[in-house]
């Protein structure tokens, strides 16, 4: 009977201490392994910038042309 005694201790204590600070080391891990950005989201979001500033030079040449051909267009579209 103190046997039973001693495992029901032990088992509360594991409950009470060990899992908790188990379960929150084991989701800190989780937690930071995601938070870096794979090789395949580096590619993506590099991708992603050069799309980017390819429109914002084409945006700068379409404003250029309509300066050339279109004087005061800003002010005509409220900007």
């Amino acid at each position: 009977m103190i046997m039973g005694g001693a495992g029901f201790i032990l088992g509360l204590l594991f409950l009470i201490i060990v899992a908790p600070i188990w379960i929150v080391a084991h989701y800190m891990a989780r937690w930071r392994s995601t938070r870096r950005l794979s090789a395949e989201d580096e590619k993506a979001l590099g991708e992603l910038g050069q799309a980017a500033r390819r429109m914002e030079a084409r945006v700068a040449a379409l404003e250029r042309v309509l300066d050339a051909e279109a004087p005061g267009w800003r002010q005509r579209t409220g900007e």
